[in-house]
């Protein structure tokens, strides 16, 4: 699924995200607990301010954005 992704950009270009957005919802980034890159994607698992995980990658020549993974809020699915 292709997102937007709005990043803080220090040393490099879109370095951390900071929020990720569906159409008109968006979700800010509370934790990012991991990151790995690949041949050709940089990966980011974060937790957003729903408290759901999220799994997203940015290709590195394109440099478009999309989601991989998501898992809503455990309180959300023990409801």
């Amino acid at each position: 699924m292709k997102i937007t992704v709005r990043c803080y950009s220090g040393h490099r270009v879109d370095e951390t995200p900071r929020s990720i957005q569906f159409d008109s919802l968006v979700v800010e980034v509370k934790e990012v607990q991991d990151r790995w890159i690949s041949t050709d994607h940089r990966y980011f698992k974060v937790i957003g301010d729903d408290d759901a995980t999220y799994i997203i990658r940015q290709d590195m020549i394109s440099y478009d954005w999309e989601l991989t993974y998501y898992q809503q809020a455990k309180k959300d699915r023990d409801e």
